[in-house]
């Protein structure tokens, strides 16, 4: 049994999905969770994705005594757990209107319309009951190649939200030797200044400090690891950090990539 596979057959995953199938209502699990089975990599956060909208999600949770928050909800999302493990649950959406980390929701039943808004083509995989994997932009080409490709036009899709800046730099630690396109690098390091007026420090801290933990974090601050010339990114954020007099990015944060260095 591949990892995929395994996935899918979590107790507490297929507590979920018999629940979601007796009430004839889809649920696949998405993104991350998927992507890490595919390069064999430890799973941590189970993400699904379902055509019920989050009250009849609730109600369906409430119905099977499956404790859930419901934080998000604005968002469509809810965090259930399920034999007491976490599973978040969010409705198919459009993200309309979306500026800097703001959207408004709209609600849908399209899966494509729902992949549509995520960041990159791997992060948009999908995996049914029926263990089909539904794969609307080659994420699983773009994985195999340890390439980062994103969904539409960058400069859109980094306008939308300004982490995704950042997320880039930390999913090229999935790969030993990921493939940088020098054009897409040269479109993501144009609106880091301009970020910095959108995300908050903690915000930044928190998605630089993610990427210590990826398989190969190295890769997420230096071109070269040879002559240890770093991204451009990593002086930008020093800089603006103190600038800002930000103690716990500058100690807790920045001052780790030299350190691992060694």
């Amino acid at each position: 049994m591949n990892k995929v596979d395994e996935l899918l057959n979590t107790d507490h995953v297929k507590f979920l999905f018999s629940i979601f199938e007796i009430n004839n209502a889809d649920i696949r699990l998405v993104g991350g969770c998927i992507r890490d089975s595919l390069i064999n990599k430890e799973l941590k956060d189970i993400d699904s994705a379902t055509t019920l909208e989050p009250n009849e999600v609730i109600n369906l949770l409430q119905n099977n005594n499956i404790e859930y928050d419901d934080f998000a909800i604005q968002y469509g999302s809810i965090i259930s757990y399920p034999l007491n493990q976490k599973i978040q649950i969010t409705t198919l959406r459009e993200d309309i209107n979306q500026i800097g980390r703001h959207t408004n929701v709209i609600y849908t039943t399209d899966w494509k319309k729902d992949s549509a808004r995520r960041d990159f083509t791997f992060n948009a995989l999908y995996l049914g009951r029926n263990n089909k994997l539904y794969d609307y932009y080659d994420g699983q080409t773009h994985l195999k190649e340890s390439r980062i490709k994103f969904i539409g036009e960058i400069e859109d899709r980094i306008k939308e939200d300004y982490l995704r800046i950042f997320r880039y730099f930390r999913f090229l630690g999935l790969f030993e030797i990921p493939k940088i396109t020098s054009s897409d690098q040269k479109v993501v390091e144009k609106y880091i200044h301009e970020s910095l007026s959108i995300l908050t420090n903690d915000v930044i801290r928190v998605e630089i400090l993610k990427m210590f933990s990826m398989t190969y974090p190295l890769n997420c601050f230096y071109k070269s690891h040879q002559n240890k010339e770093k991204f451009k990114w990593v002086e930008i954020i020093k800089e603006h950090f103190v600038r800002t007099n930000y103690e716990l990015g500058l100690n807790k944060c920045l001052n780790k990539i030299d350190n691992i260095i060694n």
